[in-house]
């Protein structure tokens, strides 16, 4: 079956906004675990701008499904990663002006250090993650890095699809595609996650070889709405019809 992550980081946002203790990011990872959530996704960024080096502790020691941290590849985040050793670490690119995270990892760019950085999260136990484009290059240079899995960028995808162009979203797709076969021919997990929505996952959760969506901020947007657990129903309702 394939797993849904939700990605809780803009309930922190809404937080932060006010400066006060509500809304808590763990009490929508509890409410979304109840939901039905496999997983739980929260990206601790260097500024810190969402969610904080208390909630990762708090996520730590009261989820019963996996957490996944994600978070850029410095010294500081490793040594917080190997502190709580979450089920799980995805190493994100970062940058202090972004909204969002934009694009993937350059893994055969950094080939080296990256595989000297994961080596001791994977000692402490956690499966490293690299969230990457779908380039051939990037995925087999993941696999030389000994990550256990690879989070392709959905990004692209979704803005394509939001703009109307339909054969570049199509010809993304495509690509996303093949970027997921090649990975799993590598042996290495698939997942893919950033963007998705109701109307955006169904062509995404019908690649075959894709283990794991991690979706976020869609999700928390959604529950404004309707809440979260039919949120995170709905979305759970639309992978299962992509998979027949």
């Amino acid at each position: 079956m394939l797993r849904l992550g939700v990605n809780i980081d803009h309930v922190a946002t809404v937080r932060n906004a006010r400066g006060t203790p509500w809304p808590d990011p763990l009490r929508a990872a509890l409410l979304a675990e109840d939901a039905g959530a496999d997983g739980i996704t929260a990206h601790l960024r260097e500024d810190r701008r969402h969610i904080s080096d208390a909630d990762i502790a708090r996520l730590s020691e009261a989820l019963k499904v996996p957490l996944n941290l994600e978070m850029a590849a410095t010294a500081e985040m490793q040594a917080i990663a190997l502190r709580h050793r979450p089920h799980a670490v995805c190493l994100v690119p970062e940058k202090r002006e972004e909204r969002t995270t934009e694009g993937g990892l350059d893994v055969a760019g950094d080939l080296a250090r990256l595989t000297d950085y994961i080596a001791p999260l994977r000692e402490a136990g956690s499966r490293v993650s690299l969230f990457i484009g779908h380039d051939p290059r990037q995925i087999e240079a993941a696999a030389q890095a000994g990550a256990a899995v690879v989070e392709l960028h959905t990004g692209a995808y979704c803005d394509l699809d939001t703009e109307g162009r339909l054969a570049d979203r199509d010809a993304e797709l495509a690509g996303l595609a093949e970027g997921a076969r090649l990975a799993a021919s590598l042996g290495l997990e698939v997942h893919a996650g950033h963007g998705l929505t109701f109307d955006t996952v169904g062509p995404i959760a019908a690649i075959p070889e894709l283990a794991e969506l991690n979706i976020g901020h869609f999700l928390i947007a959604e529950s404004i709405f309707t809440g979260l657990g039919p949120a995170i129903a709905e979305m759970r309702r639309r992978m299962e019809m992509a998979r027949g």
